[in-house]
């Protein structure tokens, strides 16, 4: 891991806080050319793919009679990818003046110099595009629902400009593919799927809020909101609200489709990980906040494996 460096020269003790990580797979692998476009997407930081991409797969299996067809899950795969790639490089367009200022995001392409505006937009449209191909190959109900859903995603960038509460736009963008991921398969909403969303929404706001307690000294300087700021030393007792408030509307998800004790079983281990969350993070350690943000990939299998399983019993 690289250090910082003093002003006389010598290695300061703490770590760089920068998220580019040299030496890493990307450095390692891919052409010299190729590698700026491949951080512009986030390819080296896989979790925000893991996290845009669970509420669609439950929302296939919720909807499934038994096994959830393994094409719908391969497709939103790649659709998780594509679209997680594009928000983050719209995101890095429109912030890259922004990011130029915060430690962690400094050496991103668009702040750092690496890549021109017009490149991240030919990169954004190719991106798009990828994800179109996905959501036309889905019925008419999915492909609705995924153009309504592209006013969020332009909007949610400039979010953090105008409230502390940008982490709900994020629910509201990240948790979508519960309602797609239904609608692929029966063709209809249903009150499961909202259900299932709004649960989405609550668990994002709350590991988003730990997420942004990396930023907030940063933040706070250049004028930035989040709702890390927003709560401060009282985000504890807000975690365990929204996560209680995710799990209740899981919860309700289960019961509308009268799943039986497996779903149970996969519910609880989720509330005992994201009870773990919320009295252990320590919110001023920005290296914990970090790893107990990336914990939430635990909770995406837990309720997958929940859902699944709750069929069968």
């Amino acid at each position: 891991m690289e250090t910082v460096r003093q002003l006389d020269g010598g290695p300061a003790s703490r770590p760089d806080p920068s998220d580019i990580r040299h030496g890493d797979w990307v450095e390692r692998y891919l052409p010299a050319q190729v590698r700026p476009y491949a951080r512009l997407a986030r390819l080296d930081r896989p979790i925000g793919t893991w996290l845009l991409l669970f509420p669609s797969w439950w929302g296939i299996a919720l909807a499934s009679s038994r096994w959830p067809d393994p094409v719908l899950l391969i497709l939103f795969a790649v659709g998780a990818v594509v679209m997680r790639g594009a928000g983050c490089t719209l995101n890095d367009i429109i912030d890259r003046h922004y990011d130029a200022q915060v430690a962690r995001t400094r050496l991103r392409p668009l702040s750092s110099g690496a890549v021109t505006v017009r490149q991240a937009v030919v990169f954004l449209m190719l991106q798009l595009a990828a994800g179109a191909a996905v959501l036309f190959s889905l019925n008419r109900t999915s492909a609705l629902l995924g153009f309504a859903v592209l006013g969020l995603i332009g909007t949610y960038p400039f979010m953090k400009r105008v409230t502390y509460w940008p982490q709900v736009f994020l629910g509201l963008n990240f948790n979508w593919g519960a309602l797609l991921g239904w609608t692929a398969v029966t063709g209809t909403l249903a009150w499961p799927s909202v259900l299932l969303y709004l649960g989405g929404v609550f668990w994002t706001i709350g590991y988003d809020t730990i997420y942004a307690h990396q930023d907030k000294e940063d933040d706070l300087r250049i004028g930035v909101k989040s709702s890390a700021i927003a709560l401060g030393s009282h985000t504890r007792p807000w975690l365990f609200g929204f996560y209680a408030v995710a799990l209740s509307s899981w919860a309700a998800a289960g019961r509308a489709a009268s799943f039986g004790i497996l779903f149970w079983t996969g519910l609880a281990a989720s509330a005992l990980q994201l009870a773990w969350q919320a009295a252990r993070v320590a919110v001023d350690d920005p290296a914990d906040c970090l790893a107990k943000f990336r914990s939430n990939r635990a909770v995406g299998w837990l309720m997958l494996a929940g859902i699944v399983a709750g069929h069968f019993a």
